[in-house]
């Protein structure tokens, strides 16, 4: 199972568990606190009635006086009411009203009027002296008929002369209890569904992060220029810059080693060569003899310092991972003054350049490392080509690309070098003198293309001759 999905299920568990606890909670509190709010309005209500309805008990005139009178007008009041939502079309209390026995006096409902009620909780713990209240179901077996009965003492100065209770049907709470719960409900689920959407994105961004992590150590693992990734977190920078330096640490080791072997290799000849025409000249000789090995030797030290200067000049580009200071440079202008450079070289060889550009032809990237393989890809072409021949340089735009091709009209490459002419030393034998060069040029010229986000590739051209063709990104 991968990562991103176990960080996002072991998330999911905790939201689900901690939500579904919550709402239970705050589920499971609202009927008591709805109930609650209308128990304390209930108290109030008493209290006022029972210091109304004092006068009219102590008289003896409770079921007809002007306490009687009041509430029934209560109970028959018309009233159109929309409270949050809820309408309210009814007056719902009951009101009686009982003596110091507990005898009911008064009942707005006309159902208990001289029965004893002194042994409900509402009355026989008001006459107590105590808070009286109860719930009891108006019917036997309907578990919503239950009704809230509140009680407060009617009082003569510090006597308790009878009880007022009043009473309402909690069933009327319902619907208020069940939206209550259905917003709650809704809130959560939309809750829910938010903290899912951010656990679903951190777990991405997580896992993102990891995911450039990797595919930064498989680019490096596969030889390509790449940075390490810009991350936001701090603890994951760390790492990607831990990543980086063990990176250069290894790269370091292995590039040093491999160019030891390597340049060893390529020193072997050349050293041999000047150690012999050395051995040679320290023995009597002819003049002509003489100047043979000379040269020679010069010859072989000559290559010698190619080889050193311009294994220094790709080790210089291979160790960088990007570009440091990219300006804007017109391929034109770096082309012409390259060409410029090479103009004795091309007078030498009996040449001629055949150049098409475009207008304009914009890149972002360092001169100096352009010019050098311009330089070199150039020379190529002056090696191979036949004297009285033209080298033939095609600029083009293709979508978001710069293609530079540069052609020569020489004898092309040989089927088995293809493969090979970007190997670091390999080289072919000039047409012109059998001689080879450091075999570096190539593998210099790709390592600047890489650099600059763009491609190499030589090959035979269609109508004879080998040609270089160099892509490189159009500056936006």
């Amino acid at each position: 199972m991968k990562l991103s999905v176990r960080l996002f299920l072991g998330y999911f568990f905790l939201v689900a568990v901690a939500g579904l606890l919550v709402l239970w909670l705050v589920v499971r509190q609202i009927s008591p606190g709805v109930r609650t709010a209308l128990e304390a309005s209930l108290v109030d209500t008493t209290n006022l009635l029972a210091e109304l309805a004092a006068p009219d008990l102590l008289q003896g005139r409770i079921a007809d006086g002007s306490f009687a009178q009041a509430v029934q007008r209560y109970s028959k009041r018309p009233v159109s009411a929309t409270i949050f939502g809820f309408p309210k079309q009814s007056l719902d209390y009951r009101v009686y009203v009982t003596d110091a026995a507990g005898i009911v006096r008064f009942d707005s409902a006309g159902q208990a009027i001289g029965q004893d009620y002194s042994r409900w909780n509402d009355v026989y713990l008001t006459l107590q002296g105590q808070y009286g209240a109860r719930s009891s179901q108006a019917g036997v077996d309907d578990k919503n008929s239950s009704v809230m009965h509140v009680a407060a003492p009617v009082r003569d100065g510090q006597r308790v002369i009878g009880v007022v209770t009043v009473a309402y049907p909690t069933a009327l709470l319902q619907p208020i209890v069940e939206s209550s719960k259905a917003v709650v409900q809704r809130g959560a689920l939309w809750l829910f569904g938010a903290a899912l959407a951010f656990g679903a994105l951190f777990t991405w961004r997580l896992t993102r992060a990891i995911d450039l992590l990797v595919g930064y150590a498989r680019a490096v693992t596969s030889g390509r220029k790449v940075s390490p990734p810009k991350l936001r977190s701090a603890e994951l920078a760390t790492l990607a810059q831990a990543l980086e330096t063990m990176r250069q640490e290894l790269e370091g080791k292995q590039y040093v080693e491999r160019y030891v072997q390597t340049l060893t290799h390529e020193m072997k000849s050349p050293l041999a060569a000047i150690r012999g025409a050395a051995e040679l000249l320290d023995e009597p000789l002819p003049d002509a003899e003489r100047h043979r090995f000379a040269s020679n030797a010069r010859e072989q030290a000559e290559r010698l310092d190619q080889l050193i200067e311009r294994l220094l000049g790709l080790a210089a580009v291979e160790q960088r991972q990007q570009l440091s200071e990219p300006v804007a440079i017109e391929l034109g202008e770096l082309l012409q003054s390259t060409l410029a450079e090479k103009a004795p070289q091309l007078a030498q060889s009996q040449l001629t350049t055949a150049l098409s550009l475009p207008e304009e032809l914009w890149v972002n990237g360092e001169s100096f490392l352009l010019h050098q393989a311009l330089s070199n890809l150039i020379d190529n072409a002056i090696a191979f080509s036949p004297t009285n021949t033209a080298i033939e340089i095609v600029g083009e735009r293709r979508n978001d690309k710069i293609i530079l091709r540069i052609r020569d009209h020489g004898p092309g490459i040989p089927d088995y070098a293809l493969d090979r002419l970007f190997e670091r030393f390999y080289s072919l034998p000039r047409p012109s003198n059998g001689l080879k060069s450091t075999g570096l040029g190539l593998a210099f010229v790709r390592e600047v293309a890489l650099l600059h986000q763009g491609d190499i590739v030589v090959g035979n051209a269609v109508n004879g001759g080998a040609e270089a063709v160099l892509s490189l990104p159009l500056m936006s």
